[in-house]
């Protein structure tokens, strides 16, 4: 993939297992000596992690939609021009933890904002940058908050409603639908193996002959 790579995306509400796929499928492709970059928003930079810490520390407090829609771009557009890119132009497979779609998702729906608005943003902020493959990792949010919050105290998003995570998952779940081709929906509740091989096998069609 000379000078084009291949860009991956991760999506899914919290508790979805979205870094363990991640990292599964990154580990894989190391198997087969494919280049990968292995990364995350909000926080894939160092100023990201700035961002980050305000955006998910419950002491931050309540922040403007549109503000907290604004911090997330922020990180995006760094992400891209830093990190994302440079490992496209060099011909990496990017895996990224969340990207545009959890922006239209969390800010646009569970703010309640514009859903166009938040995608014209998200676009400005990436250069109209949209993944080769999104990955949406569905699963009742019920279910998948119940997984993040036996791991860690709940930060700021986690501790949102429960109709605030149904508005989430609709959304993503909208998303692909509307772009079929572009999106692989799993189920999140299966055995993680069974998932990772379900990725493996739709990035492998995307790789020919570069992964057995």
């Amino acid at each position: 993939m000379p000078g084009r790579g291949l860009f991956v995306a991760f999506e899914g509400g919290e508790g979805t297992g979205k870094s363990t796929q991640a990292r599964l499928l990154f580990d894989w492709l190391g198997l087969h000596e494919v280049p990968a970059r292995l990364t995350s928003e909000p926080g894939g930079t160092p100023p990201g992690a700035r961002i980050r810490a305000l955006l998910l520390d419950p002491a931050t407090g309540a922040l403007a939609p549109r503000a907290e829609a604004l911090l997330y771009a922020a990180d995006r557009a760094h992400h891209v021009a830093t990190v994302v890119l440079p490992a496209l132009d060099a011909g990496e497979v990017v895996l990224t933890d969340r990207y545009v779609d959890s922006s239209l998702a969390y800010q646009g729906a569970g703010r309640a904002l514009e859903l166009e608005e938040v995608r014209r943003l998200s676009s400005w902020a990436t250069g109209g940058l949209v993944p080769d493959l999104t990955v949406l990792l569905d699963l009742p949010p019920g279910a998948g908050l119940a997984r993040a919050l036996g791991r860690a105290a709940a930060d700021r998003l986690e501790s949102e409603s429960i109709d605030f995570h149904e508005r989430v998952r609709a959304t993503f779940r909208a998303l692909a639908g509307a772009e079929p081709h572009r999106y692989l929906v799993l189920d999140a509740g299966g055995p993680a193996e069974e998932i990772a091989a379900a990725v493996r096998e739709r990035v492998a069609a995307l790789l020919p002959g570069r992964v057995a």
